[in-house]
């Protein structure tokens, strides 16, 4: 019960929220610079930062390194890409910033022991232009030590779940939340807060149910943590209609990458027809971007859905033409069979990198990729700022770079004071993945060190309004000790839901109404407005969640974050009248991209005081034209 639970203050100057690649990127950069200044840094994990965000399991390639000093790209080049694959729609400057500090980062994990691949030249191994293999099934471990050892385990707060922000007026002033381990409610007092808590899943219905409940593509205890926590501040949200569906091996999610770019296989329907050959003519009908090299990643979806939607599916990957065909290029028998085999090994390498599961599913369905083709699939919508999504805050640009509009006077900040966003909680600067978010990480550190220095009095914390969000965070704890004794069956109770409950309801509500899976990715403004009715009524049960015990309060707060992330999608894409991402989302009453009324940024901004909506337009500036 509450008042069972010790109250733990920490003050820090910096305070880092996340455990991922950003955060590590943050708490390597922020150590060098807090030193020189003597400034305090934390970072506070809701898991423990060896196994924590979106590489946890492991990575089979770096997908973005420029290669400057080798003269490969330019910075151009790379930002030319990224807008082209967001059909348009991304912040030049802050692609730029992240683009022009990238390699240095890819060359510190080399430096710090990821085995990257190269060739008998000693050059890096390329999967695509951009994409460079490695050897990362302990990607994530490497760079946590990294980090670990630059602040000191001292500063780092693993097992503790961050909820809501503290606020001074229009500041932030630090964080409050609690650990998923012990009785203990923690106030984290900061004079700058860098918010990296990752993405979201499991907003819309999974295709994996019942006994593969919880298996995605993107980690599944991500929680739209950052768009909850930057929204009760009082941050300004971009791209929020943009979600990302990976279309990966079918049911265990495993990556086509490699396959695609380095194999060159092909994807074919069930009648062996190749979608991305017979369906070209179609990609015309949506302006520049369709004629872009390479395809934007929600066209090359889109063509594959029309298949399904005809009926043509199952869809595959000729895994086993591909592998026959490098094979087979070798003249030499021994050679040939030799070939053969060391392709085979990369296959299974590839998940056994980043993706076990797919592995096992393989073996346990009899699946040898040299002989046989394997099923891929569209998945489930995912918010990711680092990916090919672009759902995040607007944040400052660099002054170098940014158009005037753009710069607030700190990269990386937000429109609240003092409260910086990065990796998947940053918005329109899609495709850093994880090396460019473990760069924004640094980016967005060395400005909050800045802004201490600049703003070094510590924002007011009042003590009764941490009091009233204690009271609010631990209240399921409340809920269900004195009411689960009132039924038989504490899963049913009238006077409390449960989180897993409440979960099912928000997918169900999502996946129907708001373009999911079974709808096959499309909605209206009529299934959009019936979907915010439910929604609402949704967040009036949201104040009726009960938890059993400390896992299920976080999983209680998990879901009131999956809600406000669903809520901020559904209105984003309610507001933006024109289908931008087919191959994402369709508006069955919006079918087609609109050029003149919609090539800008849609922006959202919530008050939790009068809990109202503000949804505008940005137009899209650059100085890169």
């Amino acid at each position: 019960m509450p008042a069972e639970f010790e109250n733990v203050v920490v003050e820090t100057d910096v305070l880092i929220l996340g455990g991922g690649m950003s955060a590590c990127g943050a708490a390597i950069e922020a150590a060098y610079w807090a030193k020189k200044n003597n400034v305090k840094v934390a970072v506070v994990d809701k898991a423990a930062m060896d196994r924590s965000g979106a590489v946890a399991m492991g990575l089979s390639a770096i997908n973005q390194y420029i290669g400057l000093k080798d003269g490969q790209n330019s910075i151009e080049d790379y930002v030319n890409y990224v807008k082209q694959d967001l059909m348009g729609i991304a912040r030049d400057d802050l692609v730029a910033s992240i683009a022009r500090h990238v390699d240095s980062s890819v060359h510190l994990f080399e430096k710090w022991g990821l085995p990257i691949w190269k060739d008998a030249d000693g050059k890096y191994v390329h999967e695509g232009r951009w994409q460079l293999m490695i050897n990362g099934e302990s990607y994530k471990v490497i760079v946590a030590e990294a980090a670990k050892n630059a602040l000191g385990t001292d500063n780092i707060y693993e097992r503790v779940f961050i909820v809501d922000p503290i606020m001074d007026g229009d500041r932030v002033a630090g964080a409050v939340g609690f650990s998923t381990r012990e009785n203990k409610f923690y106030t984290f007092k900061a004079k700058a807060v860098i918010c990296g808590m990752g993405g979201a899943v499991h907003i819309f219905k999974p295709r994996s149910t019942g006994e593969g409940l919880g298996r995605a593509w993107y980690p599944p205890w991500n929680s739209g943590s950052s768009t909850y926590f930057t929204l009760m501040a009082g941050a300004e949200q971009t791209c929020q209609e943009v979600r990302f569906i990976p279309v990966r091996f079918k049911d265990a999610y495993g990556p086509v990458g490699a396959w695609f770019l380095l194999f060159k296989s092909r994807a074919c329907n069930a009648f062996g027809g190749e979608y991305m050959v017979e369906r070209k003519d179609e990609l015309a009908n949506w302006g520049p971007y369709g004629s872009a090299k390479p395809i934007p990643a929600n066209l090359r979806n889109y063509l594959g859905m029309l298949d399904v939607m005809e009926g043509k599916g199952p869809i595959y990957m000729r895994t086993e033409e591909a592998i026959q065909k490098i094979a087979n290029a070798e003249t030499d028998d021994k050679k040939r069979k030799k070939k053969l085999k060391e392709l085979e090994a990369e296959a299974w390498e590839d998940f056994l990198d980043m993706t076990i599961s797919q592995a096992l599913l393989w073996a346990s369905t009899n699946v040898a990729p040299e002989e046989k083709p394997s099923e891929i699939a569209a998945a489930e919508p995912y918010f990711i700022g680092s990916h090919s999504g672009a759902s995040g805050c607007w944040v400052s640009g660099p002054k170098d770079l940014a158009p005037d509009e753009y710069f607030f006077g700190y990269t990386n900040m937000t429109t609240v004071k003092g409260l910086f966003a990065m990796g998947d909680a940053s918005g329109a600067s899609s495709h850093k993945f994880s090396s460019g978010s473990l760069t924004e990480g640094r980016i967005a550190a060395k400005a909050a060190v800045a802004f201490v220095v600049d703003n070094p009095e510590q924002p007011n914390v009042d003590d009764a309004k941490v009091a009233e969000l204690r009271e609010k965070i631990l209240k399921p704890l409340v809920l269900f000790e004195e009411n689960s004794g009132k039924t038989t069956d504490p899963d049913t109770n009238p006077n409390y839901i449960r989180p897993k409950m409440f979960m099912f309801r928000l997918q169900k509500i999502m996946d129907e109404y708001c373009g999911g899976v079974t709808s096959q990715f499309i909605t209206s403004k009529p299934m959009l407005e019936k979907g915010q009715e439910l929604l609402d009524f949704l967040q009036e049960d949201s104040d009726k969640l009960g938890a059993e015990n400390l896992h299920e309060l976080m999983r209680c707060w998990e879901n009131v974050q999956r809600l406000f992330q669903a809520e901020v999608h559904l209105r984003t894409v309610m507001f933006r009248e024109e289908t931008r991402w087919p191959g994402y989302y369709m508006r069955s009453d919006f079918m087609a991209i609109d050029e003149d009324n919609w090539k800008c940024f849609v922006n959202a901004k919530y008050d939790a005081a009068s809990k109202e909506w503000e949804m505008k337009k940005v137009p899209i500036l650059s100085k890169f034209e």
